[in-house]
């Protein structure tokens, strides 16, 4: 009996591993752009992997060193860093059905591991998830994030510049690739036809806000549409 519920929990770890692969395919260049821009920041070596050991979230790693490189302060990072991050709080809201079943650790596990693309991952499946799988996914992303922020730290001292490369494009593919999947529903494709158009022109403004915006509109549109066409949940 042991041994078949080990082996049901190595067969759901591999399949959410598995499931990860072309998302953890797509992000390598987002690794690198994340390893290479620590150390243009002036961040040491263990400073730099410590950074996505420990945050491990893609965009809010940017978007900080982006700010200490421009010399921004402290207050400003955090504020920004929470707003960037923010939809996470949401995804935990979402998956709490799947996960009100698991263990504190095991609970804490899968938040630390939380990221778009598992939301993504977990938001295809119409089963229920189980933790194995869950972990599978998750941990094959973090360690795919700590090999290739590694590569990109190493090729900083070999490679300037290399944000000059434009790497960080595989951020837009690869929301794209989990964004386009979940559109199913006359209100989501607006919602996010909303967030799109707002996004663009308010970027060609400068206004700092324009993605925070964009996006909490694009989720009020969204709501209001399911709401006028009466979708079914």
């Amino acid at each position: 009996m042991y041994s078949q519920q080990r082996s049901q929990w190595r067969r759901a770890l591999v399949d959410g591993a598995m499931h990860s692969a072309p998302l953890n395919l797509a992000v390598i260049p987002w690794g690198f752009l994340a390893g290479s821009m620590a150390v243009d920041a002036g961040l040491t070596f263990w400073q730099s992997m410590a950074m996505s050991a420990i945050v491990f979230a893609g965009a809010a790693q940017l978007v900080t060193l982006g700010l200490l490189n421009s010399g921004a302060g402290y207050i400003t990072i955090i504020i920004s860093v929470f707003f960037i991050t923010s939809q996470h709080l949401l995804y935990g809201l979402t998956m709490r059905p799947h996960v009100k079943s698991f263990t504190t650790t095991e609970r804490l596990s899968i938040g630390f591991l939380l990221t778009d693309e598992l939301f993504a991952i977990s938001a295809a499946k119409r089963q229920a998830l189980s933790f194995p799988y869950l972990f599978g996914a998750g941990f094959s992303f973090y360690l795919v994030w700590q090999i290739t922020s590694l590569c990109g730290i190493i090729m900083a001292n070999f490679v300037t510049d290399l944000s000059n490369l434009h790497l960080d494009f595989s951020v837009v593919a690869t929301l794209l690739a989990i964004v386009v999947p979940l559109t199913k529903k006359i209100s989501t494709a607006c919602g996010v036809a909303f967030s799109l158009i707002v996004a663009i022109v308010l970027s060609l403004y400068s206004i700092s806000s324009a993605i925070v915006i964009a996006g909490v509109g694009g989720m009020c549109v969204s709501v209001v549409v399911s709401r006028l066409l009466k979708e079914e949940k």
